[in-house]
């Protein structure tokens, strides 16, 4: 039926029916020898990305950086560090790349600086103009820091500024000193920032934790000593986001954008995300992928709910949907274990494991994000000591984890299950040493089970990718897909996740199996009554039966009409 096909695969303004895929510059492909991936890799496995079918390419940071949080404490926002390659191949890489079909999406660090930066260097030489470019503060009259604030990775938020008695602001690292949106001149030289790489012809942008720019002038302790509330979607955030997209991106029609949201919620969600807001295009929230969190906490060792996993899914769906918001669809990224690993058995089960999950998040309602090897079945390194990490998040952790009176056995489980280096090992190219990442030293040790997932092993590695596409494919080809409405059926059971997406007068029925158990599922008699056929599966195809009964980590397709 054509008239439920899209044909126009030009990049444009019109992003339902695209899929980003991510890439980690560091960990993609090295083609010096230094053990660190570069932007001329990138270049080179461009048709592999073509062939999957992916429109936008979104990159981490590869600005001039001291790498204390790899990359995301930048030194400089208009250069390439030298060790990812020059301007004239990140040029080759935007021309390359338009030949495929592709544009390149940029990793935006709007909210802080690094230490080295030239702003902050000039503030601690004395210069009160860039001092006004950070968020400076006293101590309390009883000598404590300016704030109760916690950093998102460990400590205090604040930080000696100097030998001043004043501390810096710094909600990360303490070599990432966050700046003072208040003040007009950053806000103007943040813009003029993006405007420089529009400019260099980027056709997209993630904006990292946007949703915290929003400080207020009169800082204050938090109630619950951690300090979240007092700076997380604050009214002023939309007006800056608006202003942002009145100064750069909102003057052309074919950039497309989504914010990484800290903590957010569905009612912010949809304001930033709303087709007529003037804000962004789509947001990144993490409320799903908390559910292996113990008490809350990070880092803890629990198996993920389950119950609350399909309750938190189907409330951004809905919610996004009833305010024409729109959701970024995601499981993997470069601050997060390996899904497959963390909900479901790559071990027992790696095409099934793979698959379900891949199923699950494509066909929802909002833009999929890939993460570099999740088409292939990469998983977590579970490494043996805590030398081989590098993440500082993850030392510090294991640090405090120590300190509450874990040993080592324990605290290295945790960071095993947790640690961000699990998204970060090296892409595995091949069977050969390093997985053919690089012919030097991986900056990162590359994952033990390389020699078996890679993107050239067929059985399970080719068999995901080829499961990838054929989703790609369907979010083109099929209107029910990108701009259908959303409805759970069933949530209550006990394994399963399945809804319905529908459109005119075609319905999309989903069935992901959770587990590594065979389990059946009754489907509605009104479903019933159509006609039905596979649209995608995991397992052999089957009919619509009242009784569906799925296979260990099953998901299935049906298109009725």
């Amino acid at each position: 039926m054509e008239l439920f096909r899209r044909k126009d695969d030009t990049m444009g303004k019109n992003f339902h029916d695209k899929v980003v895929y991510q890439v980690y510059p560091k960990s993609w492909k090295d083609t010096t020898g230094t053990g660190m991936g570069d932007l001329q890799g990138v270049i080179e496995k461009l048709p592999y990305l073509a062939d999957l079918g992916i429109d936008l390419l979104w990159l981490n940071p590869f600005y001039h950086s001291p790498q204390n949080d790899n990359g995301y404490d930048i030194a400089d926002y208009k250069s390439i560090d030298p060790m990812y390659g020059d301007f004239d191949t990140f040029d080759k890489l935007v021309q390359e790349a338009s030949k495929y079909n592709i544009g390149l999406m940029l990793d935006m660090v709007l909210n802080h600086v690094s230490t080295e930066h030239e702003w902050f260097q000039r503030a601690l030489a004395g210069e009160e103009q860039y001092q006004d470019y950070f968020i400076l503060r006293q101590a309390q009259p009883d000598g404590s820091l300016p704030t109760n604030w916690e950093s998102k990775f460990g400590g205090p938020a604040w930080n000696q500024f100097g030998d001043s008695n004043y501390y810096y602001l710094c909600l990360y690292d303490k070599t990432q000193a966050d700046l003072n949106w208040h003040n007009p001149e950053v806000r103007e030289a943040l813009y003029d920032v993006v405007n420089f790489w529009i400019n260099k012809g980027v056709k997209g942008f993630r904006f990292d934790v946007l949703n915290v720019i929003g400080k207020s002038q009169d800082l204050k302790d938090a109630a619950d000593g951690i300090g979240k509330s007092e700076y997380t979607d604050t009214p002023i955030v939309h007006e800056w986001v608006r202003e942002l997209n009145k100064r750069t991106f909102g003057r052309y029609d074919d950039i497309i954008t989504v914010g990484e949201m800290s903590s957010t919620d569905v009612s912010n969600s949809v304001q930033y995300s709303h087709s007529e807001s003037n804000e962004l295009d789509m947001v990144f929230s993490f409320h799903h992928l908390k559910v292996d969190y113990k008490n809350g906490g990070k880092w803890t060792l629990m198996d993920f709910d389950f119950d609350e996993l399909k309750r938190l899914l189907d409330h951004w769906q809905t919610g996004m949907q009833a305010g024409n918001g729109w959701n970024a669809l995601f499981w993997n990224n470069h601050d997060q274990p390996r899904s497959n690993s963390r909900f479901a058995d790559p071990v027992n089960y790696p095409y099934e494991s793979a698959t379900m999950l891949a199923t699950t998040i494509h066909l929802l309602r909002g833009t999929p994000y890939i993460y570099q090897g999740e088409e292939i079945g990469m998983t977590n390194p579970n490494y043996k000591s805590i030398d081989q990490y590098d993440d500082v998040e993850t030392h510090n952790a294991y640090r405090t984890l120590l300190a509450q009176g874990m040993n080592n056995s324990e605290a290295l489980a945790i960071i095993q299950a947790k640690s961000r280096d699990n998204s970060r090992t090296p892409m595995q190219w091949t069977s050969e040493d390093q997985a053919g990442f690089t012919t030097g030293q991986p900056w990162l040790e590359v994952a033990s089970n390389y020699k078996y997932i890679n993107t050239n092993v067929t059985n399970p590695s080719q068999h995901i990718r080829d499961y990838y596409k054929q989703l790609i494919r369907l979010r083109k080809d099929y209107a029910v897909i990108s701009e259908g409405t959303y409805r759970s059926i069933q949530l209550d059971h006990p394994d399963v996740y399945s809804y319905m997406r529908e459109y005119d007068n075609q319905q999309v029925l989903v069935f992901n199996n959770f587990y590594g158990k065979q389990t059946a599922i009754d489907v509605p008699e009104d479903f019933l009554k159509k006609d039905a056929r596979v649209l995608i599966g995991n397992y052999n195809k089957r009919q619509l039966e009242k009784e569906l009964v799925l296979q260990p980590y099953e998901s299935i397709a049906f298109l009725l009409e």
